[in-house]
């Protein structure tokens, strides 16, 4: 709809291209209208699938090391009658629409479900590092760093000898800007609310948005944005808009 609005020429490319007949658009209304997400009042959270809380609750560190991984010393029928979560389910989709949930519900889901997922998948770390970040709980995101950074190097599933998995290393990058860095797409710009993991003294990396070419650096007397790019740039820094001169770097 957004694209019909916006772009009559776009949109007639995309029904050419895609064979799209607009009758699928009223299909896909009634399912959104029409999806259950169940959830339990009494916790404020939203459930994994109806039913689970009847499940026997109980946290991945009641598990004996000798049962790890899951996936290689338990039936599939025993895992997937237990409470424990392979990778970032719920979580995974206040991940992608974080904007709609506030501060405590997103703290509430993530206190609730990350004791009871045991990060058998290389998608599952860097979500909860993302998350984890964004609600102030640094050492938890931390060590959900360094469990993607190092997936295949200390062999946590025990699966490194089937071949390496780029999914963590990509989510390395993904908890280091997301996540410590703090980078969002906010209101049609780029916002950055980055920290400093205690164990190190600076990190920087690199962003293209918009033909514009960006060089950001978090140390320990703060952060700075680089725009290298010959037109200004409105970015979000720690929530209070700002223009980045053509290049020009802003502290903040």
């Amino acid at each position: 709809d957004h694209v019909k609005s916006t772009d009559a020429d776009r949109w007639a490319e995309l029904v050419a291209k895609l064979n799209f007949d607009e009758r699928e658009t009223v299909a896909w209304k009634n399912i959104v209208d029409n999806m259950y997400y169940p959830e339990d009042d009494e916790k404020g959270i939203f459930l994994q699938q109806e039913g689970f809380l009847d499940k026997e609750i109980r946290t991945v560190d009641t598990l004996k090391p000798e049962e790890r991984p899951l996936n290689q010393n338990w039936s599939w029928d025993r895992i997937l009658r237990s409470c424990f979560i392979k990778q970032a389910d719920v979580l995974q989709g206040l991940y992608f629409f974080e904007d709609q949930f506030d501060e405590d519900t997103h703290r509430r889901n993530f206190e609730f479900y990350e004791p009871l997922t045991v990060h058998e998948s290389s998608l599952s770390a860097c979500v909860h590092a993302i998350l984890a970040s964004r609600l102030g709980m640094h050492e938890k995101a931390y060590e959900m760093y360094l469990r993607t950074a190092r997936l295949d190097l200390d062999d946590y599933n025990n699966d490194t000898e089937d071949g390496l998995h780029i999914t963590s290393m990509a989510g390395t990058w993904m908890a280091l800007v997301e996540g410590f860095g703090g980078m969002r797409a906010e209101d049609d710009m780029l916002a950055f609310d980055p920290h400093l993991p205690e164990k190190w003294n600076s990190y920087n990396f690199h962003i293209r948005w918009r033909n514009h070419f960006l060089h950001i650096l978090v140390g320990k007397d703060g952060a700075a944005l680089k725009n290298n790019a010959d037109q200004t740039l409105k970015v979000k820094l720690r929530g209070e808009i700002v223009e980045v001169p053509a290049q020009g770097e802003v502290k903040f």
